[in-house]
């Protein structure tokens, strides 16, 4: 396990390096350390603007071997948000290290968790919260694959689907609440009332009676929240996604009239 004076050492050393670096024309902190809340399980956080586009593949070469060379990073994984490239670092110690890299017209605050070191930045382009609409949408569409993968036997698709309900509910809370709601970032500050009911939704074995039981709870706090952003659509959804349950049978168990 990696210590705080470790982590904040290799933050220096990794700004550092980026200030001496022609190619890089700004460094920022990201993540709880922009904002001094950082314990000791944060990991490192760093953005990083690039004067050309087609430097930024050459700027990411040398990081990439400076982390393998100097920290011994065991392994690595890209995500692209274009134009953003976030190559993320797992080190020996677990220390998780995401250096983000973009364009210098496209470097600047894409939350309210940025925080410059050095060069310059554009204005903010702040990322939109996830819509309503749309995880309400996606809620009600893993309700109706975990129904049909209960009926087919396939217990642990059904438990991926009666998850992923319950987490959708648990986002929509923390958008009607202000909190945020993307990778469960707000869910613990949840109030008990609107967190503590969504415990029933949690899947405790693949017994197809318990995943009913689980997808039943999932699919009544979901009205809930429906209810509270658009009680219109609730009552639309109300009958068919109480019938998800009632028919959610494995196909050599369905109830005697089924």
């Amino acid at each position: 396990m990696y210590t705080s004076a470790q982590r904040d050492e290799l933050r220096r050393e990794l700004l550092a390096l980026a200030r001496a670096d022609a190619r890089i024309t700004g460094g920022a902190i990201t993540g709880s350390a922009s904002m001094d809340r950082e314990d000791a399980w944060s990991d490192i956080d760093l953005a990083f603007g690039i004067r050309r586009a087609d430097e930024l593949p050459g700027v990411l070469q040398d990081m990439t071997e400076h982390m393998y060379a100097r920290h011994g990073a065991i392994e690595r994984l890209d995500v692209t948000r274009e134009p953003w490239i976030y190559r993320v670092f797992i080190l020996p110690s677990t220390l998780q290290v995401d250096l983000a890299f973009a364009p210098a017209d496209a470097f600047g605050a894409r939350a309210p968790t940025f925080r410059l070191v050095f060069g310059v930045a554009q204005e903010p382009r702040p990322l939109g919260a996830p819509i309503v609409e749309e995880l309400i949408g996606y809620a009600w569409l893993y309700a109706l694959h975990a129904r049909s993968s209960i009926a087919r036997n396939k217990v642990w698709q059904a438990e991926y689907m009666i998850s992923n309900v319950r987490d959708h509910v648990l986002a929509i809370a923390c958008r009607r609440l202000g909190l945020p709601a993307v990778e469960g970032r707000g869910m613990d500050a949840l109030p008990a009332d609107v967190a503590d009911p969504l415990r029933d939704a949690l899947v405790r074995s693949l017994e197809p009676a318990e995943l009913r039981r689980a997808l039943s709870a999932a699919i009544d706090a979901l009205l809930r929240e429906i209810g509270a952003h658009d009680p219109t659509l609730a009552g639309r959804l109300h009958d068919v996604l109480r019938a998800l349950v009632a028919t959610a049978h494995p196909a050599d168990a369905r109830p005697p009239g089924a």
